[in-house]
């Protein structure tokens, strides 16, 4: 590998140099494309035998309870449903039967994944830190550069107190193509850039191959002989520079340890909805990720972000190739992340789930149509991984993370489905007459059997067994310091009831949010890629309506059903029924940062996060400040040379392109000679050719000499 940085780190506080180019010299590292179809040569792997050591104990008895459990649990109401039914099963009881048993064993899972947790041991940081060179790796793509940029300086300044700042360095690797966007992040940079005491580098990708995983991999490819590990965040994620110590040395403590996924902690949540979320996970997540990183073991998973990576390891096993076919299913894989953990382990690398790092913070979907955005690509990813459940070499576990994601999905349309044949097995016994003799000559009749009683236990062990994590959960948070850093523990209860409330009224309307977005990802429609929102705004009323019409019409058709067939199997319909109805209504008021703020101020949704800000996150927003005064346009560059010199210093050496790939810089240059003045020029030129002109330091020149 080459060596760390072109210039001295500075002390903290003291400006890098002005003239630090925008990336380091390159130090390629082969970055191959995998086959799904054959397995990694052994130098793909750790050396010997390391990685593929048996499972720990604590690891089998997880692993015993959780699938055990659900094995169990399943086959409990399978026979109790068949008891309901009788001797004489019809063949929509026998549909019905099917959807239940998922139903009931998917729930079985969830709540046997947390009783795993049990035999977890949390890890051991080493004490000797390391020597390791990391790369802090932020991929953005038409971000507030001020927002990201401001973690990155906050964590920087982190890391330097840490004492990593001679082996430590920042890359925000852009793919944003908007001209307006490009420029705000190299004025952004450039800011951050003379305070920082950690290098920072710029790129700027000219095409998008390959979306997130493909700007990944461009990096590795140009840089990654540089590093030893990197921590991969999102635009809206930091971590703390004592995690980064922490995962740093547990990482060199192991040579077979490729992949540290944290639990990133929601937090920044304004709307309600945000804050319902955002509270759900910080108080039931932690004890689900103990279960699940129980019975995973050494082979986790990864949620694309909040992890340290071993790069020579990731280099080596997972570049990812195109899915034949067309998108949704070919193409680019998107939900990359669970693939690239099942490709290491396929290796022989370690992967886990460090559940004990806690220092971990991600922002979260202000909405829920934002949330809706988001969930239609996720589901798109996960679908392709029924593509992905055969490749060879892949573990057993690595295949149940693809299952269990695939299935977070899918039971959306089988509980759909579940409801809708149940409607229809209670219209069929209201409306058909009952043939009591339907053989000739026969004695006694054939009474039809229904254990109405029995139906009512299943349910309540449904109920039971779905609510119980979250009970379970805030009795934790009582014994622990969270509740009192979340306003005591009656104001915990009140906030899991309320959470519990609204999450029922939500949850019919994502399922058949998402069993549209199933049915059109089945029917061949791609998600495309979009930039997240992060921040959201009161959607308006002609919005929610149009959007949630269906949904409404459907809770109406349904309680017109009902309340003619049998009034009262509405009251055990009346969630599903009441947010299907309320939808509209309930979308558009939890987007209310007004309802929000109600809320904080009640003592509800409260999370330790808000009441004791996370250092890097309050000096996040210190940094957020001064970076959004220096925030600039395309015109600001024209009016102030000082912006202009700044934007110029990010821009790389203009590639030597054949004629046909410099249209746009070719154009540009001819409307710019034609103008009169800058405003004319930014006028004519279309967003292809803004984006060539802010590429090129001699095209900005002759724009820039025009008159302001």
């Amino acid at each position: 590998m080459s060596a760390m940085p072109l210039n001295p780190a500075p002390l903290p506080g003291a400006p890098l140099p002005t003239m630090l180019p925008p990336v380091p010299p390159e130090s390629p590292l082969p970055m191959p494309v995998q086959d799904f179809r054959a397995l990694p040569p052994p130098e793909a792997g750790p050396a010997g035998t390391i990685g593929r050591a048996p499972p720990r104990p604590e690891v089998l008895a997880a692993r015993a309870i959780v699938f055990g459990g659900t094995a169990l649990i399943s086959a409990i109401g399978c026979w109790q449903m068949l008891v309901v039914f009788g001797s004489e099963i019809q063949p929509l009881q026998w549909l019905l039967l099917v959807l239940f048993t998922l139903t009931f064993g998917w729930i079985g899972f969830s709540f046997c994944s947390l009783l795993s947790g049990l035999v977890a041991r949390p890890p051991v940081t080493p004490a000797d830190p390391g020597a390791a060179r990391i790369a802090i790796v932020m991929p953005v793509y038409h971000e507030d550069p001020a927002d990201s940029l401001a973690l990155l300086g906050a964590l920087a300044d982190e890391l330097a107190a840490e004492g990593m700042a001679g082996r430590a360095e920042i890359f925000v690797l852009s793919d944003s193509h908007d001209p307006e966007v490009f420029a705000a992040e190299t004025l952004a940079v450039a800011t951050l850039r003379e305070t920082c005491p950690l290098p920072v580098w710029y790129r700027r990708r000219r095409l998008n191959t390959g979306r997130k995983p493909g700007n990944i991999a461009d990096f590795i490819r140009r840089w990654g002989g540089r590093y030893d590990q990197m921590v991969v965040l999102d635009a809206d994620s930091v971590v703390s520079g004592r995690m980064v110590a922490e995962m740093s040395a547990r990482m060199c403590a192991d040579p077979a340890l490729a992949l540290i996924q944290t639990i990133p902690m929601l937090v920044g949540g304004q709307t309600l909805f945000s804050r319902v979320i955002q509270f759900a996970g910080r108080v039931y997540g932690p004890p689900i990720a103990r279960g699940v990183a129980a019975w995973s073991g050494d082979n986790g998973n990864f949620w694309g972000h909040n992890a340290m990576i071993r790069v020579d390891a990731f280099a080596a096993c997972c570049g990812l190739p195109d899915l034949p076919g067309a998108p949704p299913f070919g193409g680019s894989v998107l939900s990359h992340d669970f693939v690239e953990a099942a490709l290491l382990r396929r290796a022989g690398w370690k992967v886990r789930l460090d559940w004990d790092l806690r220092a971990s913070y991600e922002g979260s979907p202000p909405t829920l149509l934002d949330m809706a955005l988001r969930e239609r690509r996720w589901a798109q990813g996960n679908l392709q991984h029924l593509r992905l459940l055969g490749a060879r070499g892949f573990t057993a576990v690595s295949r149940v993370h693809f299952i269990v994601g695939i299935l977070g999905f899918l039971m959306s349309p089988i509980w759909l489905a579940m409801i809708l044949v149940g409607l229809a097995l209670t219209a069929n016994v209201i409306l058909s007459r009952p043939e009591y003799f339907p053989h000739s000559y026969q004695l006694f009749p054939d009474w039809p059997t229904f254990d109405s009683r029995r139906m009512i236990w299943i349910f309540a062990a449904s109920m039971t067994l779905l609510l119980l994590p979250k009970l379970v959960a805030v009795i934790r948070a009582w014994s622990r310091p969270l509740a009192s850093n979340a306003g005591g523990r009656s104001r915990v209860l009140a906030s899991a009831l309320f959470e519990t409330v609204m999450s029922a009224l939500i949850a019919p309307v994502q399922m058949l949010i998402q069993t549209r977005q199933i049915a059109e990802i089945l029917q061949g429609r791609n998600s495309g890629w979009e930039s997240q929102v992060r921040k959201g705004v009161m959607p308006p009323w002609g919005l929610v309506l149009r959007r949630h019409a269906i949904h409404v019409l459907s809770g109406l058709a349904t309680l017109v059903v009902v309340a003619m067939l049998s009034p009262g199997l509405g009251i055990w319909l009346s969630p599903i029924l009441a947010g299907l109805i309320l939808s509209p209504a309930i979308s558009r008021w939890t987007a209310s940062p007004v309802f929000g703020r109600w809320a904080r101020m009640a003592g509800l949704l409260v999370t330790p996060e808000e009441r004791n800000t996370p250092e890097v996150m309050a000096a996040a927003v210190a940094h957020a400040r001064r970076l959004r005064q220096a925030e600039g346009s395309t015109a600001l560059l024209g009016r102030d040379p000082q912006a202009m010199a700044r934007h110029v210093a990010m821009l790389p050496p203009v590639p030597e392109l054949p004629p046909a790939e410099r249209l746009p810089a070719i154009s540009a240059a001819a409307k710019i000679a034609a103008a009169d003045s800058q405003a004319q020029a930014l006028g004519f030129l279309d967003r292809s050719e803004r984006a060539a002109l802010l590429s090129d330091p001699e095209l900005l020149q002759r724009w820039a000499a025009l008159p302001a």
